[in-house]
């Protein structure tokens, strides 16, 4: 049983791109991030709306994984926690890697079903120039791999803080790659 901690808790109750730390959040069962924009059944990313806002909302939270944030730093990119806009950094879980279904058990009783990639937009050049590039890598397969964290669903909810950990619940194989939602 692998585990890791979260370091940071974040949320934005507009459309902002970057969102603000808190001390906690508080997760509603199927919604996602109570106070937060992205908050709903329904799809609530502005250009999922606009193509069809009945779509379900596969992305009610938004994880990063600060191991991102070193590997930023090394090539001139200085990121803090929810500026990149994920409502949850996490230390010590190779987000990225996860097979899609896992469940994060985040505190006592949070649970986020993982339901795939972020897909990376130009908003994040506007924190610096060269951002979204950073975080799109070709691999040696020449498959492109996007490295802006995962997105979720919550399963269970409740109240997390930082320093709460994260315990990770893998699916039934055979296991599923995660793809861009």
């Amino acid at each position: 049983m692998r585990k890791g901690k979260i370091l940071g808790v974040s949320k934005s109750q507009s459309h902002t791109f970057n969102k603000f730390s808190c001390e906690h959040i508080t997760l509603i069962k199927g919604l996602g991030v109570k106070g937060d924009a992205h908050m709903g059944k329904t799809v609530k990313h502005r250009s999922r709306v606009l193509k069809d806002p009945t779509q379900p909302n596969l992305r009610q939270v938004h994880l990063i994984h600060s191991e991102l944030f070193e590997e930023l730093k090394e090539k001139g990119f200085y990121i803090k926690k929810g500026e990149m806009g994920e409502n949850i950094t996490t230390i010590g879980v190779d987000l990225l890697s996860l097979p899609k279904s896992t469940i994060l058990k985040l505190g006592k009783k949070v649970k986020i079903r993982i339901t795939g990639l972020r897909n990376p937009c130009n908003q994040l050049n506007s924190i610096k120039e060269g951002l979204m590039k950073a975080v799109l890598v070709i691999d040696e397969n020449g498959d492109l791999i996007r490295k802006a964290g995962v997105m979720g669903v919550v399963v269970e909810g409740g109240e997390i803080s930082v320093e709460d950990e994260i315990e990770i619940l893998l699916p039934e194989e055979p296991y599923l790659k995660l793809e861009r939602v």
